[in-house]
């Protein structure tokens, strides 16, 4: 079986596991936590493949792939349209948190 299939029919209490992602060394020191799970509005760093060092947003999360969408990373199709890029999150770091969301806010100081 292939792994994206094995993503595909596991448990959302699994995949959101799956979506975590490893926390800059700044973050880290701030927070006190290694890994935090990715969310929309993050600024990440791409440590890994074809677009490492590129740093965005994300723009999208792609939750049944465990994947997820950064500004500025896309690719151009045969018919010359504009792709998004989908990246695993383990992939990525996060460099900066998206706090406009309150209770997330409180999440991070409550597990740091």
């Amino acid at each position: 079986m292939k792994l994206k299939n094995i993503v595909k029919k596991m448990d959302w209490v699994e995949r959101n596991k799956q979506m975590r992602s490893m926390v800059s060394d700044e973050l880290k020191k701030r927070y006190g936590f290694s890994t935090a799970r990715v969310r929309k509005g993050d600024m990440v760093k791409v440590m890994r493949g074809d677009f490492i060092g590129v740093q965005g947003k994300v723009t999208k999360i792609f939750a049944k792939q465990a994947k997820i969408g950064v500004e500025g990373l896309t690719r151009k199709k045969v018919n010359g349209q504009e792709a998004p890029v989908k990246v695993h999150s383990s992939k990525v770091m996060i460099t900066q948190f998206d706090m406009s969301d309150k209770n997330r806010f409180k999440e991070v100081n409550a597990s740091g």
